[in-house]
């Protein structure tokens, strides 16, 4: 009887040090996995932005070297745009305005998703009426230039309706980007002004 008990005592101290052992090892895989996971997401940015080729509001080619150096408040929409675009370009004015001298190295990049009829002259006009305080860029291109800029920043745009009145459907963000050209943050659609100029504020040192 006493061997049977012995034996039963030691067979459960196997089973649970077998278990210990493959808890431990467990444990350290999911250990080692959430750490991975961290680092990702510490780390990581948004792949937003890249190399373009587009045309300014003088006729003159530039690509993505045109964000290096300053600050880039970019924006995607079209002349023709009966109240985003403008409201998203005042705001982007009034911010400006509130962040003083820090606007020295700010610039806005207005790209049109509109290549039929925002011709470079157009943009010039479109730009000089509204009036920025700011360097403002106006830049548009061939369709499949265009394509390619709004692939590069992930922006959405579709033609919505027929003949010359029709309007462009778009994204709304505007992508800060950094003075070495990368990506730092979005500014979404519906922020004020002051809301505008604080994101401003913290980004510009």
């Amino acid at each position: 009887m006493n061997r049977v008990r012995v034996f039963l005592v030691l067979l459960c101290l196997a089973a649970a040090a077998f278990a210990g052992v493959l808890a431990w090892r467990v444990g350290a895989l999911g250990g080692k996995d959430h750490r991975a996971s961290q680092a990702v997401t510490s780390t990581g940015t948004a792949a937003i932005g890249g190399p373009f080729t587009l045309i300014n509001q003088d006729g003159q080619p530039v690509t993505e070297q045109a964000l290096k150096g300053q600050w880039s408040a970019v924006f995607f929409g079209f002349t023709y745009c009966p109240d985003v675009c403008p409201g998203t370009l005042q705001a982007l004015n009034d911010a400006a305005r509130q962040i003083g001298d820090k606007a020295d190295k700010l610039q806005v990049v207005f790209i049109s998703v509109d290549p039929g009829r925002d011709t470079p002259q157009q943009m010039k006009d479109y730009l000089e009426a509204m009036n920025m305080p700011v360097k403002t860029v106006g830049m548009t291109g061939s369709p499949e230039q265009v394509a390619a800029a709004a692939k590069a920043y992930r922006a959405y745009y579709k033609k919505n309706g027929e003949g010359d009145g029709y309007l462009m459907d778009h994204s709304t963000a505007i992508y800060l980007m950094n003075p070495e050209g990368k990506f730092d943050r979005v500014m979404s659609y519906g922020m004020t002004p002051d809301q505008m100029a604080e994101q401003l504020k913290q980004a510009i040192r």
